[in-house]
């Protein structure tokens, strides 16, 4: 199964559930590509294929608790979707975390971190 497919981990090291998401692909012997997206954030396009793979709005990817979120007064419903997106590319600590993501095809964010094994059926 997971030998043909690609796995790829939107990670953050400092994350309990993204080091939980990554033990568990681990667990199934799967080894993904891991982007700390701290330090290399997606792209635009990026983003918007990952948000597309989740059926999601950015604001629904957004982490709501960050400080950061308050301060840009990102609760503001007259932004819209290409500021949310453009802004979380330029501040990928807003982007919710773990992602993970198979073959270009489905994604899942990893809250809780069981939730990844959706992706192993």
């Amino acid at each position: 199964m997971s030998d043909q497919q690609s796995f790829v981990l939107y990670h953050n090291p400092r994350c309990s559930k993204s080091r939980q998401a990554l033990q568990i692909l681990h667990d199934h012997n799967i080894e993904p590509k891991t982007v700390e997206y701290l330090k290399n954030p997606p792209s635009v396009s990026e983003l918007k294929s990952i948000l597309q793979l989740l059926g999601c709005s950015p604001r629904d990817l957004m982490r709501k608790s960050e400080s950061l979120y308050k301060t840009l007064n990102l609760d503001d419903p007259t932004i819209d979707d290409e500021t949310l997106i453009k802004t979380m590319v330029e501040n990928p600590i807003l982007i919710e975390r773990p992602i993970v993501i198979v073959d270009q095809r489905q994604a899942r964010v990893g809250r809780p971190p069981e939730t990844v094994l959706e992706l192993l059926d």
